[in-house]
């Protein structure tokens, strides 16, 4: 059942606002709007600019792939229910079309009016074709005749051609023809999405002045050659995007990993649910593409090109340092390290305390990736077991567990293969883990596991010691570069034990456990801090130290939320930090006063999951997978783990302290549902960057060891 037709069966907090939720559709397009505002700010450097006008796009994309198509799917099925927020499902619906379209137009003029400009001012020219000497269209030609042309595939449209299926998210040209007899036609041609969307011009390989054009106005060009003995009358460029959601019931399929093969080779074929065109698009072949899509007018995007801005992400990559983010450093943990920097025995220091990493300002690769390579390698490590939701193409994490395998350890893999965009990576991955005699499995029937385990069984002496990894982020060595997460290596008996009895309800019949210092859903989770904020109340009425704080991706589930409103109602003070939706409404009078929400953005992409409460001064801390979200907390095994090293708490205390701090840059939620963006003190300088002052304080604190 999904997130947004299950019953939700709310806890009796007494009378409150049938108004309090936000709508989470529009509080995520709250959001992308704050990557625009990233990409809006002068005071940024230029191509960091253009590459959060490239993640706003591709943000959006999976928006509507995923969001507003299972809207549109819940509507046409009759399976949809008003929103938590109060909205109807066609109310959500066109809050997002008006919305969306001023969020784009305001995205294509940034691009064209503003960045285009100013990248030119730097010598780095988006030239159209107009712009270009006879010497340089001359070499576009033969570029055009060697690499371009023999990939292309014309489709034309009559008696004997249909309408071709156009591809979801594929940039394709309209083009109308007039043969020798006078008569009009239409045909389709895509683009080529394996060229480089921004076409290098042929004698400019300077790294200081590349000049680039669109592979589109290449192509516009010389339609001729793909039409011969026709006339080009006109060509426009259009974009589709279709619901590329997958369905797959578990409970009618025998063997996941084939029915999830077949449903990648469905989901090609979504029905679209937006249509981007160039906005100088002839009103007629509007009519034609608008009719065969059968699509709304209100999911027509008028546009100036270029269309497909997640392009710019070549542009953003230029290697021109002074156009980039001065960078930061990451350093490995200050107790995986020795005196003359050489990698140390991550089971000695283990054994002597834990340790908790913050990535990426510290290294994923001499910290999670060197526990996993020395289990590998080392003789008395027996057993690995490990959870996969992402990893990377070539990942030592997965070369790893292979390596392990080999050496005849057991080893065992539980690859989540319905991750959303990743399945078909996972697939490989599994059945390559498979081959090399790792035991791979998917885990329970009917829930995504989306926890981030490693527990790794060595021999010691006449006893088995168990070292574990609980995250809060993926095995994905690429993202860690700059995913900011937390991970935690312990030894602590506790700990193994509940992994142990995890791992054998992931891969086997294990009965529902119990755990000890870890907080599992689905139930677990939402249940533990549920209680939590229970007992945060009884301690603040009998006037102990009584503060609530989440670190989150999204708040969007409304017992959490509602079980918020009541500590607020109480008196409890508490603080959200928050990167994505968040339908809680901060600062209602007699609802939310004590609440503050907070959100950062910045160079590195806020991931980690961190949750701390006052305890009547015996603090009590977690990190861990799970967002405040129906399906992570429903229908997904989602593990926070407890800490229990004083100066962990601390660390968590004092990153609380900075993001929340009103001397911090960071955007404001108010009452109504605005964000608001403080960047600037009273005295007109800039506030602090959170993870430049992370950063900082991380290089700090390594240095003193």
């Amino acid at each position: 059942m999904s997130e947004e037709t299950m019953a939700i069966d709310l806890p009796d907090f007494g009378d409150l606002p049938e108004d309090r939720f936000l709508d989470r559709e529009l509080s995520w397009l709250a959001f992308n709007q704050r990557v625009l505002e990233l990409a809006e700010d002068p005071t940024l450097q230029l191509l960091e600019r253009v590459n959060f006008m490239a993640i706003f796009a591709s943000n959006l994309d999976e928006f509507f792939m995923v969001r507003v198509a299972g809207l549109k799917r819940r509507i046409a099925t009759g399976l949809a229910v008003m929103a938590s927020s109060g909205l109807s499902p066609q109310e959500v619906l066109s809050e997002i079309s008006a919305e969306a379209h001023r969020l784009q137009e305001r995205h294509a003029k940034l691009f064209n009016e503003i960045l285009e400009p100013a990248l030119r001012e730097k010598k780095i020219t988006l030239s159209r074709w107009d712009d270009l000497s006879q010497d340089e269209q001359s070499l576009f030609a033969d570029y055009f005749e060697n690499q371009v042309f023999p990939v292309l595939t014309p489709l034309a449209v009559d008696p004997a051609h249909p309408f071709p299926y156009i591809s979801g998210l594929s940039l394709n040209m309209a083009v109308m023809l007039r043969n020798p007899d006078g008569k009009d036609q239409f045909a389709r041609l895509k683009v080529p999405p394996l060229l480089p969307r921004f076409v290098r011009i042929p004698g400019t390989s300077s790294i200081s002045a590349p000049r680039f054009v669109p592979l589109e106005e290449i192509i516009g060009q010389f339609l001729g050659h793909l039409f011969p003995g026709m006339t080009v009358l006109q060509h426009h460029t259009f974009r589709v995007t279709r619901n590329e959601d997958l369905e797959v019931d578990e409970d009618e399929t025998e063997n996941l990993l084939e029915s999830l093969e077949k449903e990648l080779l469905r989901r090609r074929f979504g029905p679209p649910v937006r249509l981007e065109v160039a906005n100088n698009i002839n009103p007629q072949v509007l009519e034609l593409l608008v009719r065969e899509l059968d699509i709304e007018d209100e999911d027509v995007y008028h546009l100036p090109a270029p269309l497909d801005l997640t392009g710019l992400f070549e542009i953003s990559s230029l290697k021109r340092p002074e156009l980039h983010f001065v960078p930061h450093t990451p350093v490995t943990n200050r107790y995986l390290q020795s005196a003359d920097d050489e990698s140390v025995s991550i089971f000695r220091v283990l054994r002597e305390r834990e340790v908790l990493m913050h990535h990426p300002y510290e290294r994923f690769s001499t910290s999670t990736q060197a526990f996993l390579e020395q289990a590998a390698a080392d003789p008395k490590v027996l057993a690995i077991k490990q959870t996969l939701y992402r990893t990377s193409g070539d990942s030592p994490i997965v070369d790893a567990l292979i390596n392990a395998a080999e050496a005849g350890k057991q080893v065992l893999a539980l690859v989540e293969i319905k991750a959303r965009f990743d399945e078909q990576a996972n697939i490989s991955w599994a059945r390559k883990l498979e081959q090399a005699g790792v035991h791979v499995v998917y885990g329970i029937v009917g829930l995504k596991t989306h926890c981030k385990l490693s527990l790794v069984i060595r021999q010691e002496g006449s006893t088995l010691r168990r070292y574990c990894h609980i995250g809060t982020g993926n095995y994905n060595p690429k993202t860690a570069r700059f995913y900011e997460d937390y991970g935690l290596l312990t030894a602590r008996e506790s700990v193994g034990q509940d992994l142990t009895r995890l791992f054998n309800q992931l891969s086997g019949y294990a009965p529902s456990e119990s755990f000890k210092s870890l907080l599992v859903s689905p139930n677990g989770v939402r249940e533990g801090l549920m209680s939590r904020i229970e007992t945060e109340i009884e301690h603040h009425k009998a006037g102990r130290p009584a503060h609530i704080r989440f670190k989150i991706n999204s708040l969007v589930d409304e017992k959490i939320i509602d079980g918020l409103y009541s500590a607020s109602m109480a008196g409890v003070p508490i603080d959200v930090y928050v990167r994505g939706m968040c339908s809680l409404r901060p600062g209602v009078l007699g609802l939310s006063e004590t609440i503050k929400v907070r959100s950062i953005l910045g160079r590195y992409l806020e991931h980690s999951r961190a949750f701390a409460f006052a305890n009547g001064g015996d603090p009590r801390y977690y990190i861990g997978s799970a967002d405040m979200m129906h399906r992570n907390l429903d229908r997904r095994v989602e593990a926070l783990v407890s800490l229990v090293q004083p100066d962990h708490m601390t660390e968590i205390e004092s990153i609380f302290e900075l993001a929340m701090a009103e001397t911090s840059s960071s955007w404001h939620l108010d009452s109504a549902g605005i964000w608001t963006r403080h960047q600037f003190g009273t005295d007109g300088k800039p506030l602090t960057d959170v993870q430049d002052e992370l950063m900082r304080r991380v290089a700090a604190k390594k240095s003193r060891k």
